[in-house]
């Protein structure tokens, strides 16, 4: 097992990692991190389409590190990075799951909702039980599955204003 983007501490910590068999046959491993190969991240987020090349691929250990929880799924067989996701929180109150995604290949094979269940567990284990997400077009179901339901008479909006990057 070996991902271009595990070195150090985090091949020391492999040896820890479970391996969990899904229905679909396939092996992962998920766990929280605080650092992590940019590249295969900024695949990720190029999986995902929220990718801009304008963006600076160096400021994704950053990005890795402010997040409240970042959790990576990596395929057993293949050593590979195939997923990740995060929580943003301020640490009291509540926390937001963003940029959930999985390499269109492993789609449909559990590393999602592995994902999904790690990032509410560790939510969960420091206080934080009031966690909400926004759902893309076609993931509603998805996100059911594990608990989560529409915020009845709630709308998500987002900065569209004067300003850089808008």
């Amino acid at each position: 097992m070996h991902d271009p983007g595990v070195t150090g501490q985090e091949k020391n910590q492999q040896a820890e990692w479970l391996f969990l068999a899904m229905s679909s046959g396939e092996e992962f491993a998920v766990m929280i991190v605080k650092d992590w190969d940019a590249n295969a991240l900024v695949t990720l987020y190029r999986a995902g389409g929220w990718w801009r090349e304008d963006w600076d691929p160096a400021e994704i250990p950053r990005l890795v590190r402010a997040s409240f929880a970042f959790a990576i799924a990596i395929h057993r067989e293949s050593g590979k990075t195939v997923g990740m996701g995060r929580a943003i929180s301020d640490g009291v109150s509540d926390a937001y799951i963003q940029d959930l995604v999985v390499l269109p290949e492993f789609r449909g094979s559990g590393a999602g909702r592995m994902l999904l269940e790690k990032l509410v567990e560790e939510c969960f284990s420091r206080g934080i039980t009031w966690i909400a997400l926004v759902a893309e077009p076609g993931t509603v179901n998805f996100y059911a599955g594990s608990g989560f339901v529409p915020m009845e008479g709630h709308v998500p909006m987002r900065f569209r204003g004067k300003g850089p990057g808008c």
